[in-house]
């Protein structure tokens, strides 16, 4: 039950006002910590790192967050009454959006007077869409589904029952809007404004279309396929031309601008085309050298890595990276590997060290411990 789910940002160990950077931050840490790959058969972190997954998912969509900050978990059960919706965003009344579309294009412009009638082009419609880093290195294809406004298919966008058409405004001759002059001190001052007899549209409708209720405009729910191009980067933003909301006076579609939000891997960061991955070696693979295998992008690959390397030591896979956008090629993979100190080691394992040290001529500082004992 969501209840007893723990609440997502004490999973992460953060605060309500944690920012984007610090929670993408916590997560990275969590799940190198607990992954599978690194632990297996160990169930335990097997289950942390789900839970660290779970509340990352949540905490990494502005929506989500939104929501869980606001009902908690309750948020995303069905039976709840708080979960379900969402989807790209609350669009609202139709009304409202109508008068976004239709609202704000009079005045004058280059001296001469601008029809309130003229054709005018469609909103933009804006989303964000949650890809994994794997998709945005390689590319996907996403299904989205998007409320738009389009012309509606009875009256084909006119606004007046099927069988009729929409009249001339009288008032204003069909321009939409009306001038009028008032005698000042100053002389005779003009202005124009919508025509109030026809709302600024120019048309006078008898019978009004029933299905959209005259407005020439409905609200629909499209899905839309989205190929996401190899390489993407956070935050960069795809345009689908004409896929926006419906245009004004015949005018043409806005377009689709999708701004992509690539999630944090749990073992990689990236920087550009370069995949940067920390890899744990022991004291002794370090000291005598060893071939290990190192995760990409790919699967695990096979890296000798050489006698004396030091920690810190960075190694470079060629061609393991994030494609270049629209390109062909791709970047590299940075292993930084770490030593990892013994722990916990038996008496005939420290004497081994210490035979080790008087060898080398590293022993003074525990000759004195020694001593001491």
């Amino acid at each position: 039950m969501a209840t007893e789910k723990r609440d997502y940002y004490e999973v992460l160990g953060l605060t309500k006002s944690a920012s984007d950077d610090e929670i993408k931050k916590s997560y990275r840490k969590l799940a190198k910590q607990y992954h599978p790959d690194l632990h297996p058969g160990d169930k335990e972190c097997e289950e942390k790192f789900k839970e660290a997954n779970e509340a990352y998912e949540v905490l990494s969509d502005p929506d989500k967050k939104a929501k869980y900050d606001q009902f908690g978990h309750a948020a995303f059960d069905p039976n709840s009454g708080f979960g379900g919706g969402g989807g790209f965003g609350d669009f609202g009344d139709l009304g409202d959006i109508l008068g976004s579309i239709f609202g704000g294009f009079g005045g004058f412009g280059g001296g001469g007077q601008q029809r309130r009638n003229a054709p005018q082009r469609g909103e933009n419609l804006r989303v964000r869409l949650s890809v994994t880093f794997e998709e945005a290195a390689f590319g996907c294809s996403k299904d989205i589904t998007i409320p738009r406004i389009e012309d509606c298919e009875e009256c084909s966008g006119t606004g007046a029952e099927k069988g009729t058409t929409p009249e001339s405004c009288s008032e204003c001759g069909g321009t939409g809007s009306v001038r009028t002059q008032q005698r000042t001190p100053f002389g005779v001052m003009s202005s124009t404004a919508a025509c109030r007899k026809c709302g600024g549209t120019g048309k006078i409708i008898k019978s009004p279309c029933r299905k959209c209720s005259g407005k020439g405009k409905v609200q629909r729910q499209r899905t839309i396929a989205v190929k996401i191009p190899a390489g993407i980067d956070d935050n960069q933003t795809i345009s689908l031309r004409g896929q926006g909301h419906a245009g004004a006076n015949g005018g043409p579609k806005g377009d689709l601008l999708i701004t992509v939000s690539v999630k944090a891997h749990p073992l990689f960061e990236r920087d550009g085309t370069s995949i940067l991955f920390e890899m744990p070696i022991t004291f002794v693979q370090a000291t005598l050298g060893a071939e290990v295998e190192v995760p990409t992008l790919d699967g695990k690959v096979k890296y000798a890595i050489p006698e004396g390397t030091q920690t810190g030591t960075t190694f470079r896979l060629r061609g393991k990276g994030i494609p270049y956008l629209n390109g062909s090629s791709r970047g590299d993979q940075y292993v930084t590997v770490n030593i990892e100190t013994p722990r916990n080691l038996t008496k005939a394992q420290k004497e081994i060290l210490r035979q080790f040290a008087e060898s080398t001529g590293s022993d003074e500082g525990i000759k004195t411990k020694r001593r001491r004992k």
